[in-house]
């Protein structure tokens, strides 16, 4: 039970820096959502930026139109004209190194922890690329607006992490998005804990580490289809699970890691998911009619009464360990290496992580 009102925790949204030791001279740079129709840029800098914008995810500075010359005080409120997501470059006006911004945290009306991955330092001095994988929780309350905006998002794929009967109670309302999942129990999720559990009750604390020792196993098949899709290079992808923060946030480990994405941002990747969250909107109410159909749904709807349902669990223990560490070291325990657990446990070979670096890095 305690382990489950983790996974259905809300917070409010934050945004994170783009990179405290960027090349050149820019630094620590965001785009952080003010009000409905403005943004805010920020970075430090030791010159002057130039501050431009462009309209899709994949343009350059030949296509941006120019929106701030020679900038000093690290800052700059762009007021959106459409509902198109806004992407930016800042240019040194000294050295003329460009980087590319978004938001990373994309907030919509009735969605939850739905964020983009790029940006994100990887191999080769390389960075993510921004809109080609997003991450996300539960899409059952989205309204007919988000779905519009989501779908200019080009999504082209959609993986669901979650169990048969998270699926039933709350499908995905993200309607028009070739739609991948497969098939497992609620039950599953809690078989590692408690398969640990022996003589000696476990903490809570301890069940929930333990439930994420079985993540590499319990979500290979999903990583099978997200890998497969993003070697085919077949176009934006989104995953989620309920929450969007602990299946979600351990395939991203791995999409991250193959990438080259150190472990430290890998964890602070994960940790974001606290104040990313609004519980509210990623499980419909469970009814009382609803609760006696199945134990699952008379689970969810004894959660949802509950006033911790409110807050967001810190996904680090007592000592701040984050809970994703369990699950890494699992990895590192059995296979030796995430590109030894690639390889044999979701069929991804070098040649397949060099490809992914050349797609999804710039």
């Amino acid at each position: 039970m305690k382990r489950l009102e983790i996974y259905f925790a809300s917070a409010l949204m934050m945004a994170v820096p783009y990179g405290s030791a960027l090349a050149g001279n820019i630094v620590e740079a965001t785009v952080e959502r003010d009000v409905a129709n403005e943004v805010v840029l920020k970075w430090e800098a030791t010159d002057p930026v130039d501050v431009f914008q462009i309209a899709s995810h994949d343009e350059g500075l030949g296509d941006a139109r120019l929106l701030s010359s020679m900038d000093g005080d690290g800052k700059h409120v762009v007021t959106l004209a459409s509902n198109a997501r806004p992407y930016f470059l800042l240019r040194d006006s000294r050295s003329g190194q460009t980087i590319r911004l978004a938001e990373r945290v994309l907030q919509y009306e009735h969605s939850s922890n739905f964020r983009d991955l790029g940006g994100y330092a990887g191999a080769n001095g390389k960075r993510v690329r921004w809109g080609r994988i997003y991450r996300s929780g539960g899409q059952a309350t989205l309204t007919n607006r988000d779905k519009q905006y989501i779908r200019a998002l080009g999504i082209a794929s959609l993986v669901d992490l979650r169990s048969d009967e998270e699926r039933v109670l709350a499908p995905t309302r993200l309607d028009g998005v070739p739609y991948h999942a497969v098939g497992y129990s609620m039950g599953v999720m809690f078989e590692s804990r408690d398969k640990a559990k022996g003589d000696d009750p476990l903490t809570g604390l301890d069940r929930y580490a333990s439930s994420y020792r079985g993540l590499p196993i319990q979500l290979t098949p999903h990583l099978k289809m997200i890998f497969s899709d993003l070697v085919l290079n077949k176009g934006p992808i989104i995953y989620n699970c309920s929450a969007g923060q602990d299946r979600t946030g351990f395939v991203t480990a791995i999409i991250l890691g193959a990438l080259g994405v150190s472990r430290e941002t890998i964890y602070q990747d994960y940790l974001l998911s606290t104040p990313s969250r609004r519980v509210q909107w990623e499980l419909p109410p469970i009814s009382e009619t609803m609760a006696q159909t199945s134990p699952a749904a008379a689970l969810l709807a004894s959660i949802q009464k509950m006033p911790e349902y409110q807050k967001a669990n810190p996904l680090v223990t007592p000592d701040g360990t984050p809970f994703l560490k369990f699950a890494l070291d699992e990895i590192d325990q059995k296979w030796g290496s995430p590109d030894a657990y690639l390889a044999h446990q979701v069929g991804i070979s070098k040649v397949d992580i060099v490809r992914l670096r050349d797609l999804y890095l710039e």
